[in-house]
């Protein structure tokens, strides 16, 4: 699964020319040049990063920043903000926000293809390899096995996508229409009690032997892979 980029920019050159550049590199991007339609398409596509204009329509980038950090399903999503203001009280207030970095107008692609990828190994290691892992848990993508405190789990094609999507965003909080359209896909007409039924068939194999529950429910929420408590 290709790491999937959010652009929120109004500029439709600057939108097209890093399109290009992030999805030659390997990336999958979504856009938008609308602050508010920002918020949904953060919500509805999971993205693993979000490259976020300051100057935008409807909200501020600024403001988008902070409402992305006030959610829970999107409060630990790595976001880059773009602009074309200078001044280091801008800069400073674009971090305090909740920006994990700031590039300023005009900048190459490569340079932005080079942070994505600093912000992607710093936040999100497990997405950068083909090995993904959080806690005792390992998921060798290239063989298709998952071992958890060196023994192997027998996971179903299904568990086994649940699983990685998991380990791609870990402790991020997902609901079961979200989850569905991440696993299942778009196409396919799912019940959203089948979440359910699979995320338990998940713990079953993963925390048999006694292990502690890692995947947390969050009630009226969803659930998420966590290493703390199973249910909030």
């Amino acid at each position: 699964m290709d790491p999937k980029v959010l652009i929120v920019e109004d500029d439709t050159n600057l939108v097209e020319l890093l399109t290009y550049n992030l999805e030659k590199e390997g990336f999958a991007t979504v856009q938008t040049e609308d602050g508010e339609e920002a918020l949904v398409l953060a919500q509805e596509e999971s993205p693993d990063i979000v490259i976020l204009d300051w100057m935008i329509a409807n909200l501020s980038g600024i403001e988008v920043c902070r409402r992305l950090r006030r959610s829970p399903a999107t409060q630990n999503v790595p976001i880059i903000m773009l602009t074309a203001r200078t001044e280091e009280a801008d800069r400073i207030r674009g971090l305090e926000t909740g920006a994990d970095d700031y590039i300023t107008k005009p900048f190459s692609p490569r340079e932005l293809v080079a942070r994505i990828n600093a912000v992607l190994r710093r936040l999100r290691p497990a997405i950068a390899g083909a090995t993904l892992s959080y806690a005792d848990i390992e998921m060798d993508l290239g063989a298709h096995k998952v071992v958890r405190a060196g023994e192997a789990i027998s996971l179903g094609p299904t568990e086994f996508r649940l699983l990685r999507h998991f380990l791609e965003h870990p402790g991020r909080v997902f609901s079961r229409e979200q989850l569905l359209d991440a696993v299942w896909g778009r196409d396919v007409y799912v019940e959203q009690r089948t979440v359910d039924v699979h995320i338990r068939r998940l713990r079953k194999a993963i925390n048999a032997n006694g292990r502690s529950d890692i995947i947390r429910t969050v009630r009226s929420a969803g659930y998420a892979l966590d290493s703390g408590v199973g249910q909030s």
